[in-house]
């Protein structure tokens, strides 16, 4: 029954069939993100062989590995995005992605998203955002929403949510998007325009959980996080007239920049060939 079903699904010839179904809960966010990037590399008719596919420790970090058919390297916690660096400088002509959580790559790797997006490093970062440690049984998160339950904060989080998008563009990435998993043709959307850009790229995607998340927050049901996420998402061109206590609680989503900037591995091999050249050492094959 279960080979019937995958037959049927057009993108499954971007994935591991022997690794299906997947590990990840009931409902959640994780196969909608999978489903959305497979989509986005099907049309823009990305063979799977010009990809690596980067990610982390968490749920999230399972989308790619061992479920998308491309080279995959799951490392290391808050890791991703340093080892990605080191595949695009070493590998230049790779689409590189990196596939991976907010606990992942807003928490621990945090310091990398940044200095990524700083150097303007050519990787696409999908970053599933579910407001919390999901994994590791529900802690708060940075991105746990104000006033949200998790079982260390189980009267109400006090603290105020990361936010990531607005960070990462600040920092100097090219191209920063926010979706929620309730906005599947939008981010289908950005996903192609992140891989097509020359630069660093991120695509935040909010995420439900409702077996963490949603079932402390009176949302056990996945239906009822994704209606939570269309009423309280503001598109971001309403959201610059709003005042920040009327943001509150609620999700900006839409393309926070799209811009061109000097991208970093260009910009080092450049470097490289004045150096060899000014050494004398341009074509020789000498293994500078």
């Amino acid at each position: 029954m279960a080979k019937e079903i995958y037959s049927r699904y057009p993108m499954v010839k971007y994935l591991r069939k022997e690794a299906l179904p997947t590990a990840l809960c009931p409902g959640c966010g994780g196969g909608t993100v999978l489903n959305a990037f497979a989509n986005a590399v099907d049309q823009l008719r990305i063979d799977p062989k010009d990809l690596v596919v980067v990610s982390g420790i968490g749920c999230s970090a399972w989308i790619a590995s061992p479920y998308f058919l491309a080279d995959t390297l799951h490392t290391t916690h808050g890791r991703a995005i340093a080892f990605a660096t080191g595949v695009k400088v070493g590998l230049p002509d790779k689409k590189v992605v990196v596939i991976s959580g907010d606990g992942d790559l807003a928490s621990i790797g945090g310091n990398h998203l940044i200095h990524a997006a700083r150097r303007n490093i050519d990787i696409t970062v999908i970053l599933v955002n579910n407001m919390i440690y999901g994994m590791t049984g529900g802690q708060v998160a940075p991105t746990t929403p104000f006033g949200a339950k998790t079982t260390t904060s189980p009267y109400r989080n006090i603290e105020h949510p990361l936010q990531i998008s607005e960070t990462v563009a600040a920092a100097g990435a090219s191209y920063v998007a926010r979706w929620t998993t309730a906005h599947v043709y939008q981010l289908i959307e950005s996903i192609k325009k992140a891989l097509q850009v020359k630069g660093f790229s991120l695509v935040e995607v909010v995420s439900q959980c409702p077996v963490q998340f949603g079932r402390r927050n009176r949302m056990k049901e996945p239906a009822e996080m994704l209606r939570w996420f269309l009423k309280n998402s503001v598109p971001i061109s309403k959201a610059k007239k709003m005042s920040p206590e009327e943001l509150e609680g609620k999700f900006v989503i839409g393309e926070f920049v799209n811009r061109e900037r000097p991208e970093f591995v260009s910009e080092l091999n450049k470097l490289i060939d004045e150096v060899q050249e000014h050494f004398g050492l341009k074509g020789e094959d000498d293994g500078v």
